[in-house]
C-alpha cells in the first residue's frame, strides 16, 4: 500500500514538474539581441490566425536583448525599425527606417513600411519542423541573422550580414544611405514585383538588383521565388534573432562579407556591449550548458532536443507502470 502511494505522489509530481517546464522544454522561445552600437527598435506582427506575442514593438539599446515565447504554432515577421523619435509624453512618434505606421512604439498589428529586412517564421515547438528565413523582398534596412539553438535537423543559420546599404545603387538608396529598396518597391514593374504575367516561378526570375542582393547574402530571400536556397527547416529548436550579427555598426562596419559556413557552428560577432532590464543574456546569448537542469534553473533557454512525440512516450510509460502498481 505504501509503495503505490509513494508511485502515484511521485507520479503526480512527475506531471506537475514537467508542465511547469513544459515551455522550457518543448516550447520555442525567441531571443532578440540588439548587437548593433546604436538602438534598435524591433517590430512583430503575427500573421493572420497567430496569436500576437507580449509586445509589438519596442526599444532594444546597444547590447540588450528581450525573450519572448510564441503559441505552440505560430507564423509572423520581426524586424528591426531605425532611426525612431518617440515622444516621452504622448508616446506617439514614427521611425526613420521600417516604420510600422501606427504612431507609436507598438505596431498593433502593423506591418513594417518597406525597405526592411524581415525575419520570418512558422513554429510547430517540437511536433513538427519549424520554417525559418531572412528576407530582403521587401529592401532591407540592417542586417540580421537567426539561428537555431538545441533543435534537430538541418538547422542552419541563415541571415545578412553585410551592410547593404553601403553598397547600394542610386536608384535604390534611400535618403543618405539609411535603407535599400527592393527593385519592386523603386519601380513597381510586374517583373520586379512577381505579378501578373510575372506571378509564376517559371515567369518571374531574378533581376539583375536581386542577383545583387544574392551575391551579398546568399542565404536570404532576394525575390519572391527564391525558396530552394532561402528556407530552413529545424524541429523543436529556440531561435536567437540578432541584429548586427558580425558589424559594430551599419554604418562604420569594415566587416563586409557574408554568412560563413553551412549554418550549425557558424559564431556570431560579439559586437556591442551594454546592459538593461531585458538583456539577461546579452553577454551571451548563444549558451550550450553541458547540464540541462541548472541551465533550465537559472532561466537558460538552451536544451536538448525533446519533441512532443518523445512527451507522449514518456506520459505513456509512466502511465503504465502507475496502472500495474494500483491493479
Amino acid at each position: 500500500m505504501f509503495s503505490r502511494l509513494l508511485f502515484s505522489s511521485s507520479f503526480i509530481l512527475f506531471i506537475f514538474i514537467f508542465f511547469s517546464i513544459n515551455n522550457g522544454v518543448y516550447g520555442t522561445t525567441f531571443n532578440l539581441v540588439n548587437r548593433c552600437d546604436y538602438n534598435v527598435w524591433p517590430g512583430i506582427l503575427a500573421n493572420a490566425g497567430s496569436d500576437k506575442l507580449d509586445s509589438t514593438g519596442f526599444m532594444l539599446a546597444p547590447g540588450d536583448s528581450r525573450v519572448f515565447q510564441p503559441p505552440q504554432q505560430w507564423s509572423g515577421r520581426i524586424w528591426g525599425r531605425t532611426g525612431c523619435n518617440f515622444d516621452p509624453n504622448t508616446g506617439q512618434g514614427n521611425c526613420a527606417t521600417g516604420d510600422c505606421r501606427s504612431n507609436q512604439m507598438e505596431c498593433n498589428g502593423a506591418g513594417a513600411t518597406p525597405p526592411a529586412t524581415l525575419a520570418e517564421f512558422t513554429i510547430f515547438s517540437g511536433v513538427k519542423q519549424d520554417f525559418y528565413d531572412i528576407s530582403l523582398v521587401d529592401g532591407y534596412n540592417l542586417p540580421m541573422a537567426i539561428q537555431a539553438v538545441g533543435g534537430s535537423g538541418s538547422c542552419d543559420t541563415t541571415g545578412c550580414v553585410k551592410d547593404l546599404n553601403r553598397m547600394c545603387p542610386d536608384e535604390l538608396r534611400v535618403g543618405d544611405g539609411q535603407a535599400c529598396k527592393s527593385a519592386c518597391e523603386a519601380f513597381g514593374t510586374p517583373e520586379y514585383c512577381c505579378s501578373g504575367a510575372y506571378g509564376s516561378p517559371s515567369t518571374c526570375k531574378p533581376s539583375s538588383y536581386s542577383a545583387m542582393f544574392k551575391n551579398a547574402c546568399p542565404k536570404s530571400y532576394s525575390y519572391a521565388y527564391d525558396d530552394p536556397t532561402s528556407t530552413f527547416t529545424c524541429t523543436g529548436a529556440d531561435y536567437t534573432i540578432t541584429f548586427c550579427p558580425s558589424l559594430t555598426s551599419q554604418k562604420s562596419s569594415r566587416d563586409s562579407s557574408p554568412l560563413n559556413g553551412n549554418g550549425k557552428g557558424f559564431s556570431i560577432g560579439n559586437g556591442g556591449s551594454g546592459s538593461g532590464s531585458s538583456s539577461s543574456q546579452a553577454e551571451d546569448p548563444f549558451p550550450f550548458g553541458s547540464s540541462w537542469l541548472p541551465d533550465f534553473m537559472t532561466g537558460d533557454s538552451s536544451r536538448p532536443t525533446f519533441s512532443y512525440f518523445d512527451f507522449k512516450i514518456a506520459l505513456f510509460i509512466f502511465s503504465f507502470l502507475h496502472f500495474l502498481l494500483t491493479f
